[in-house]
């Protein structure tokens, strides 16, 4: 019996692989950040290049296209799928797709960084940097990294970012090292907070809305019940996440009593 439930271990391992154990952001809560890289927080599909194939946070290997990956390094490489700001369900709807296709040329792997190399961050994106300069991978990018001045530079940046219609701001400590856990020297900066809920309930509109869904209700981790009526597309309001199912929001704070107040819907949770 242990000898069959080992092989089945095996058999499962190989077809849906392991979680790679990627760095993971902490909110920025005002602290100095003077001297540290900053970067644009890219709202795409997160991925790991383990040296081989491209792997999804949840451990399955996405469909990319030998030509995508061609040239790409013999080491492990963590980024961000991404095409462009606003396009996350276009991204999504890409490299959920079970076999190659053509749809792979609208987006690129945008590296933050080296997850097994020594050194710095500044040290392990050199390395990269360095592999590009003799390697060709058309498909293949280094996220750009600005030196923040001050805490009145990054938010100017961040103003900047949000303005253009992007998702936020990414600092991190030019000496940090790649740790698999959340990390005080890799912050998330927005105006705004997320997070992700249950969908338990849809509720017809009204008004211009009449003839589709107004709002939702929420559960979120918490088991907090909660509305959120607004961030629909008219073509979302037609056809809206179904119940069941997962999404990622936005909301200013919470009340006393843990509801978030202004909730607005973002998108479908990335699930792949």
């Amino acid at each position: 019996m242990k000898r069959l439930i080992l092989s089945w271990l095996v058999l499962i391992s190989a077809l849906f692989g392991a979680n790679p154990e990627l760095l993971l952001l902490q909110e920025w809560n005002g602290q100095d950040v003077s001297g540290w890289l900053m970067s644009e927080k890219m709202d795409g599909v997160r991925a790991y290049w383990d040296g081989q194939k491209l792997i999804s946070r949840g451990g399955i290997e996405l469909a990319a296209p030998a030509w995508f990956t061609e040239g790409f390094p013999p080491f492990a490489v963590d980024g961000e799928l991404w095409s462009k700001r606003g396009d996350f369900e276009n991204i999504i709807s890409i490299v959920r797709k079970k076999e190659p296709h053509d749809g792979w040329k609208t987006i690129a792997f945008y590296a933050f960084d080296i997850p097994h190399e020594n050194g710095g961050l500044i040290q392990r994106l050199v390395k990269l940097e360095y592999y590009l300069k003799l390697n060709q991978a058309d498909y293949l990018r280094i996220a750009k990294q600005f030196t923040c001045k001050d805490n009145e530079a990054l938010k100017s940046f961040l103003a900047e970012v949000e303005k253009g219609g992007g998702e936020g701001v990414v600092v991190r400590h030019p000496d940090s090292k790649y740790v698999s856990k959340r990390d005080p020297n890799s912050l998330k900066v927005k105006s705004f907070q997320d997070a992700e809920c249950e969908v338990v309930e849809h509720h017809k509109g009204e008004g211009k809305y009449k003839n589709s869904f107004g709002s939702l209700t929420c559960k979120n981790d918490e088991g907090v019940m909660f509305d959120i009526g607004s961030g629909f597309s008219d073509t979302e309001r037609k056809n809206p996440p179904s119940v069941g199912s997962k999404i990622t929001y936005k909301f200013q704070e919470l009340t006393k009593g843990g509801k978030p107040r202004f909730p607005v819907y973002m998108r479908m949770k990335e699930e792949i």
